[in-house]
C-alpha cells in the first residue's frame, strides 16, 4: 500500500506535488490573511500598497507589528527597527536549510531567502528531512504557492475592511494574540522561559521611562544580550545544567520518528 501512494504521488503532476505539500498551510493563511488585510486597511493601507506589502514583507508577525505600530502613530523609526529585530529570527532559519541548497545560484537563493517565512521554512525543512528526491526547486515553488495565498487573502481581506467599519482596538488584541503564540513554540528550556519573563518587565519599564514605542526595541536589546551572556556562561561552567535541558516536543521531530521505526 505504501509503495502503492509513493508511486501515485511521483505520477501526479508537478503542480499537484507543490499544492500538496504547501495545502496546511495555504489553508490556514485564508483566515488570518483576510484578517490581515482588514487590519492593514484599518491602519491607513489602501489595496495597492497592501499588495505591495504583502509581497515585499511575507510575514504575517511584521505585517500585524506593521498595523498596530501605525494604528498608534508610532514614529517610523520604531517600526523599522522593531521590524529588523523581529526578523532576525530568517537568519538562523535559512542556515539550518543552506545545505539542502548547495550548487544553487546566487539569484536563485536571493529569491528563495525573500520568499521564505516560518510556516513555509517548516514545510520545506520537513520535506528535505524526509523525502531525499525533494528538490530546492520544489521546495522555492511551494514558497511561492503560499506567498500567492497569502497575498491574495490579504487583498481579499483589504477589499472587506474598505467595505465595513473597523475598531482599532482588534488590531491590539490580534497582535498580542499571534506574538503570544510566536513565544510559546519558542518555550525550549527554562532560560528561554526566564528571559520572556525578563524582557516583559523590561519592555514595561523601558516604555514607562521612553513614553513610546522605542522602549520596545531596547528592551528587545537588553533582554537579547542578557541571555546571551547567561548561556554562555552556563554552557561554559554548567553545560549539563537545567537551565538548557530541552522540553520534550509531545509532537516528535523527524529525526525520531525514524529512530523508532
Amino acid at each position: 500500500m505504501g509503495k502503492f501512494a509513493e508511486r501515485s504521488d511521483a505520477e501526479a503532476p508537478y503542480w499537484k506535488r507543490i499544492l500538496d505539500a504547501s495545502l496546511p498551510v495555504d489553508l490556514s493563511y485564508i483566515p488570518i490573511g483576510l484578517a490581515c488585510g482588514i487590519l492593514l486597511n484599518a491602519s491607513g493601507f489602501n489595496v495597492w500598497t497592501t499588495l505591495m506589502v504583502s509581497i515585499m514583507v511575507f510575514s504575517g508577525g511584521a505585517q500585524f507589528l506593521i498595523a498596530s505600530l501605525l494604528a498608534t502613530n508610532a514614529p517610523m523609526l520604531s517600526v523599522l527597527l522593531m521590524m529588523f529585530f523581529l526578523e532576525l529570527r530568517y537568519a538562523l532559519l535559512g542556515s539550518s536549510l543552506s545545505k539542502y541548497l548547495h550548487h544553487q545560484s546566487l539569484g536563485f537563493t536571493m529569491i528563495f531567502a525573500a520568499s521564505m517565512n516560518d510556516e513555509n521554512y517548516a514545510l520545506n525543512y520537513l520535506k528535505f528531512s524526509t523525502d531525499k528526491k525533494f528538490t530546492p526547486k520544489e521546495a522555492l515553488h511551494v514558497e511561492h504557492t503560499t506567498l500567492a495565498f497569502w497575498t491574495v487573502s490579504n487583498l481579499i481581506g483589504s477589499l472587506i475592511g474598505s467595505a465595513i467599519n473597523i475598531d482599532l482596538t482588534i488590531v491590539h488584541f490580534a497582535l498580542t494574540a499571534l506574538f503570544l503564540y510566536m513565544i510559546v513554540m519558542q518555550l525550549k528550556n527554562r532560560l528561554i522561559i526566564a528571559i520572556c519573563i525578563l524582557s516583559g518587565f523590561l519592555a514595561a519599564f523601558f516604555m514607562v521611562l521612553t513614553k513610546s514605542t522605542l522602549g520596545l526595541v531596547i528592551s528587545t536589546l537588553v533582554a537579547s544580550f542578557i541571555g546571551f551572556m547567561i548561556e554562555a556562561e552556563i554552557r561554559k561552567h554548567r553545560p549539563k545544567s537545567g537551565w538548557l535541558r530541552s522540553m520534550k516536543n509531545p509532537a516528535g521531530t523527524p529525526e525520531e520518528d525514524i529512530d523508532n521505526e
